[in-house]
């Protein structure tokens, strides 16, 4: 028997129960591993909560990224071996498994080495920020003096978008509510921070960019505050769209898009992740950026213990983060 997070019914962090389960082996083409770390994401936290594009079905397991060591093969795998220490990828959809868990049983093809040289933390908070942050360099290439926004630039995305904008060459502009967090995403390497509670934000890319505007504007958030992204790019722009916490209608700027020939799009990781040679690509860029110090994840509070999760998501839904949302186990 192991110790698992299981969710009956949806709601807030409260609704993470602790529960014995018989884990079991692991079936063909599956891994069960010991289960080190895992990272919290904003879509576990939705999917909990009922409000994901997925509907939990209840009861339900929860938790698709982190680390661990494998403790059983199951037929058919033969790229890892018992004692391999392993990320796992949330290449799945939420709720097909689950490893915010002692032990957990996953799919090999979701499976990486975990990096060297990586704590468990660290080693469980690589694979969805820059995945989803690699949207900079596979779709928009950015590069030299391109002005990048950054939207909700405090999450773990918004750190690896930073860095790899600053990679690029390109200028990073975090755009952060508030200017509480300034401090800290320019220790971070932000090359500008727009508090968009407190200032204008095209008024200051302006100034940032020379009058031209931003290259690129990247959105967790949606909703009506697109039009403003939308203002602040150059000709040519691209407007990212890659998530909904806002969770209110999303319009298209039309005028802006029209008479600046901008392109507006949405995005998540599985555009990589689904197929081969794009994702050997990114892989093999981040592994890079990992083993040569442009990227390195940011732990904003690490947590332990399984019983340690509710405290986690409640952390995590607070907004007061810089970074990634870990727990150890």
């Amino acid at each position: 028997m192991a110790k698992v997070i299981r969710v009956h019914q949806l709601g807030g962090p409260e609704v993470l129960h602790i529960e014995d389960m018989a884990v079991g082996d692991p079936g063909p083409g599956e891994v069960r591993i010991r289960v080190e770390a895992v990272g919290l994401n904003r879509s576990e936290a939705m999917y909990r909560a009922g409000r994901y594009p997925v509907t939990p079905r209840l009861p339900s397991l929860i938790g698709y990224e982190g680390v661990g060591t494998i403790e059983v093969i199951g037929a058919g795998v033969t790229d890892y071996k018992q004692g391999d220490r392993v990320c796992v990828l949330p290449m799945i959809q939420q709720g097909q498994y689950g490893i915010w868990a002692e032990q957990a049983i996953v799919p090999a093809r979701i499976l990486l080495p975990a990096p060297p040289g990586l704590s468990a933390a660290e080693a469980a908070s690589i694979w969805m920020q820059y995945m989803t942050a690699f949207a900079l360099i596979e779709v928009a290439d950015v590069g030299l003096d391109d002005g990048v926004i950054v939207r909700a630039a405090s999450s773990s995305v918004g750190i690896a978008a930073i860095q790899l904008a600053n990679w690029a060459g390109a200028v990073s502009i975090a755009a952060t509510r508030t200017s509480a967090k300034a401090d800290a995403l320019l220790a971070q390497g932000a090359a500008h921070v727009v508090a968009t509670e407190e200032e204008d934000l095209v008024e200051r890319v302006m100034g940032i960019t020379n009058g031209k505007g931003a290259y690129v504007a990247f959105d967790p958030v949606g909703g009506p505050y697109v039009e403003t992204l939308a203002t602040a790019l150059r000709p040519r722009g691209i407007l990212f769209v890659y998530g909904g916490l806002s969770e209110q209608p999303t319009p298209y700027p039309h005028w802006q898009c029209a008479f600046k020939g901008l392109s507006m799009r949405g995005w998540v990781a599985s555009e990589i992740w689904n197929h081969p040679h794009r994702f050997d690509r990114a892989k093999d860029t981040i592994l890079a950026g990992l083993a040569g110090g442009e990227l390195k994840p940011v732990i904003a509070r690490q947590f332990s213990g399984l019983e340690a999760l509710r405290e986690a998501n409640e952390f995590l839904e607070s907004n007061d983060q810089i970074g990634k949302v870990v727990v150890t186990f």
